[in-house]
């Protein structure tokens, strides 16, 4: 489904993130996995993924904390002057529930600048390289908190933001053939979803029609499909893939 195209996937080492590198590399995707550190583990796996599915994965390491640090990784990636066909922003921080009320500010600016002003900024610089090309698929992974308000304050509201920049970044990057939509995943089954008590769990997995968590490789086939021609014809929208939640 992604043969002969080049993506960006942002943090990618474990869950959603790992799921997408790993869909996206079966579909023939060359892939710029960008993740925070360096690691044996993740070396590894890249190298597995490459040889397996006879594609290119180019490690590249970014602190999303850090706005030099993800502009480094744009200079890299872009280095190789290659055409990107694709940038997933899946790159995201979680931390735990609490008041919004007793939320620290310089809480707020550490989530947003992970969930959403980094992975801007990197859409910014990766989106020059599309417009020259004149074609390009950005996915963004927001979450369906931003609907619901499922998670602490910082979580809601940078996922929020996440959906109004792909709104208007459609409008912009239309005319240049450049699709802009979001996948919006519910309760998922990773280290991040996995940090509700047993009593919070049920509530949550009561409020959806399937009863049960996501698996990461049902979050990563909705942003493979974004990602590909066969959503070619969808842009500014919101893939809420999250059993049905009410």
């Amino acid at each position: 489904m992604l043969k002969n195209k080049t993506a960006v996937i942002t943090g990618c080492n474990r869950g959603i993130g790992k799921a997408i590198l790993e869909n996206f590399a079966r579909n023939g995707a060359d892939i710029f996995a960008v993740v925070r550190k360096n690691s044996d583990e993740f070396s590894a796996l890249a190298e597995k993924l490459s040889a397996e599915n006879g594609v290119k994965i180019v490690p590249v390491y970014a602190d999303f904390s850090s706005e030099e640090e993800v502009k480094a990784a744009a200079k890299q990636i872009l280095s190789y002057k290659l055409p990107i066909d694709i940038l997933v922003n899946n790159v995201g921080v979680g931390l735990p529930l609490r008041m919004a009320a007793m939320t620290p500010m310089n809480s707020m600016k550490e989530v947003f600048e992970i969930n959403f002003f980094s992975s801007f900024l990197l859409t910014q610089l990766i989106s020059r390289n599309m417009v020259k090309n004149k074609k390009g698929s950005i996915v963004y992974i927001s979450s369906s908190a931003a609907y619901d308000g499922g998670a602490n304050v910082e979580y809601c509201s940078s996922k929020a933001a996440v959906i109004g920049a792909v709104k208007r970044l459609a409008v912009e990057l239309g005319p240049y053939n450049i699709r802009v939509n979001a996948v919006a995943p519910g309760l998922t089954e990773t280290d991040m979803g996995n940090v509700m008590n047993e009593e919070d769990e049920k509530i949550a997995l009561s409020m959806n029609i399937m009863k049960r968590k996501g698996q990461p490789a049902e979050i990563a086939n909705a942003a493979a499909f974004l990602a590909s021609d066969n959503a070619s014809f969808i842009t500014a929208q919101v893939l809420r893939v999250d059993g049905g939640l009410r």
